[in-house]
């Protein structure tokens, strides 16, 4: 086993190594567009055209620089532009795209079978984490947004009734509508299991005058790197 992890093939002695190193590095690209598919809410076409390709794309950069430095450091500097030429993603996003270039480069330096074997190792790991580790608390999140009138005092007028329905409540943002003449109040709020929404809706409503309601999730908001 450790034989066939850490051997190192010469990926330039011949056309069936090459094919070879290149069968692998498509592999791990396979895999990497699996993992990505299976965790991602709204699956992009492009990046899993990406997390196909950029595997192979980086095996053939290494393979080819390997043992220059001055073609190593021109390699470096072509791939750190594309950070500068790409849309903020993901944190998930970028590190699935760091396992395929993590690939692309063992496989480069000729270590097939151990880049096949990290990519699969890792690709299991993300997806059991993101299949066991319980959702975070955006999960339960929701966003309640009441309108006032503009002479109510909105301090701490609804507490009482989101105390009763919410696990949790803050308010976000305060803003006014229609032309001024009204508030409106934004909480982010954890409403719990075991009460009616619609009896709480109806609890703020005779508070606030009959006036909108809204209770919705949360706009969604990426986590970046």
């Amino acid at each position: 086993m450790t034989e066939l992890l850490f051997s190192r093939t010469e990926i330039l002695s011949g056309l069936p190594e090459a094919a070879a190193a290149t069968g692998i590095t498509l592999l791990c690209g396979i895999i990497t567009a699996i993992v990505y598919r299976l965790g991602a809410d709204k699956p992009s076409k492009y990046m899993m055209v990406s997390t196909l390709i950029i595997p192979t794309i980086v095996q053939a950069v290494i393979m080819m620089v390997n043992g220059s430095i001055g073609a190593g450091v021109a390699a470096a500097g072509a791939f750190s532009l594309v950070r500068f030429r790409s849309i903020p993603g993901s944190s998930r996003d970028i590190c699935i795209l760091f396992l395929g270039m993590a690939a692309g480069l063992v496989a480069g330096m000729g270590f097939l079978g151990y880049a096949l074997a990290v990519t699969v190792v890792l690709g299991v790991v993300i997806v059991l984490a993101e299949k066991l580790l319980p959702p975070h608390g955006r999960d339960t999140l929701r966003q309640l947004k009441i309108t006032i009138p503009e002479d109510m005092d909105y301090s701490g007028v609804f507490d009482e009734i989101l105390d009763e329905y919410t696990s949790s409540h803050r308010m976000t943002r305060v803003r006014t509508v229609r032309m001024g003449t009204m508030y409106e109040l934004i909480y982010d709020v954890h409403v719990k299991k075991s009460v009616s929404e619609k009896e709480m809706l109806d609890r703020l409503r005779s508070r606030n005058g009959n006036l909108t309601v809204c209770l919705g999730i949360v706009p969604d908001a990426k986590e970046e790197l």
